[in-house]
């Protein structure tokens, strides 16, 4: 079985957990020892474990799978540099050593701390095309999330 991939029960088909992030659900307050599970693609799923222990347990196996099948992304096509597209994120095995990685991560994280900043300093026009305010947002909500 594919390592990358979580199995949930119910579930027709693994969950691929390439970049994703695994943490406890401290917003959740209706059951006990839930952690949450945030997809590359943007989807939460919450999870249930049966004491504090394994919860964290869990969380710290599936950062860790998911670092390990977390490459850099793809930078976007030439073609589209003049509008928003979300980079592509492979699921391919990192070749970089964790303390690489975390470095990658950390640089990845200021430049887009940076990139949000200079994105809120440029509003686009107010009476603008209805398509750059979309855009502008896309990209705004993007940033964010990362």
């Amino acid at each position: 079985q594919d390592e990358s991939r979580l199995e949930a029960p119910g579930m027709e088909e693994p969950l691929g957990i390439h970049h994703a992030l695994a943490e406890r659900a401290s917003k959740y307050t209706k059951r006990p020892h839930v952690f949450r599970l945030q997809t590359a693609d943007w989807r939460v799923f919450l999870f249930q474990a049966p004491s504090a222990e394994e919860m964290s347990s869990w969380i710290s196996r599936i950062n860790l799978v998911a670092a390990l099948f977390s490459s850099p992304p793809f930078p976007a096509a030439v073609s589209s540099q003049r509008r928003f597209i979300r980079p592509i994120l492979p699921a391919a095995p990192s070749r970089s050593t964790p303390e690489e990685q975390h470095r990658s991560h950390e640089a990845w994280v200021d430049q887009l701390a940076a990139e949000l900043f200079e994105h809120q300093r440029n509003l686009p026009d107010k009476r603008g095309r209805a398509r750059d305010l979309d855009e502008y947002r896309a990209k705004k909500d993007y940033l964010l999330y990362e």
